[in-house]
């Protein structure tokens, strides 16, 4: 019995990862319905599998779901591009200060930071991700699972704000690589104040960015 269990959490788990996948891709538009027979036969799973795989979305914030209607895409607008980001810089800036008292530097954004420093000058979506995994080394430096865990979902909501905007209008990714280099040195150098300050800029040029997509 309990084998049995574990088995349907781990099929209720990878449909949710594929859900997710086709949602952060922007294979599945914003608004697009998700409904457990679509889910049940794309996936090939059970329909009860599916709707537990769509609940776990709907908690996440990538679906969305009013009353006696089915989950859809979340679709993003300024608002919503405007507080993620801003809770992103709040939680940052957060980790940042606490780093900096020690001069911590994660070797994992070290090393993000070093894949997108060896990209080719100009802006390329390839930047996302070493991007994402810089800004999440910086918070699990903190070694908060809770922390980390909550970030995570955040994150989720950051890629489909990337994912619904075809027009990303993304940084040269020497810039970016420039911009990450100096807030690793300020936390380096014990200033996390300057550290803060940096990353206020650096997410608020990519939120400004998504904001003037949307409205283009």
């Amino acid at each position: 019995m309990v084998d049995n269990t574990l088995a349907v959490v781990g099929v209720v788990e990878a449909a949710s990862r594929m859900l997710r996948d086709r949602i952060l891709s922007g294979a599945l538009a914003g608004g697009t319905p998700v409904t457990e027979a679509w889910a049940s036969a794309e996936f090939g799973i059970a329909r009860p599998t599916a709707k537990a795989a769509i609940e776990q979305l709907v908690m996440s914030g990538l679906l969305v779901r009013t009353a006696h209607r089915s989950a859809r895409v979340a679709a993003i607008d300024a608002e919503m591009v405007r507080d993620v980001y801003r809770t992103r810089a709040l939680l940052e800036a957060g980790a940042l200060r606490t780093l900096a008292k020690e001069g911590v530097v994660p070797a994992a954004a070290v090393l993000a930071n070093e894949e997108i420093a060896g990209m080719a000058p100009g802006p390329d979506p390839a930047t996302v991700d070493p991007d994402i995994r810089f800004h999440t080394a910086l918070i699990d430096g903190l070694t908060s699972a809770r922390t980390s865990r909550m970030y995570r979902t955040l994150l989720d909501e950051a890629r489909l704000c990337m994912a619904q905007v075809q027009d990303r209008r993304l940084l040269d990714a020497a810039a970016i690589a420039a911009q990450h280099r100096a807030i690793l040195d300020a936390v380096r150098g014990h200033d996390g104040d300057l550290a803060a300050r940096l990353l206020h800029d650096h997410l608020g040029s990519a939120e400004e960015r998504l904001v003037d997509a949307l409205g283009a």
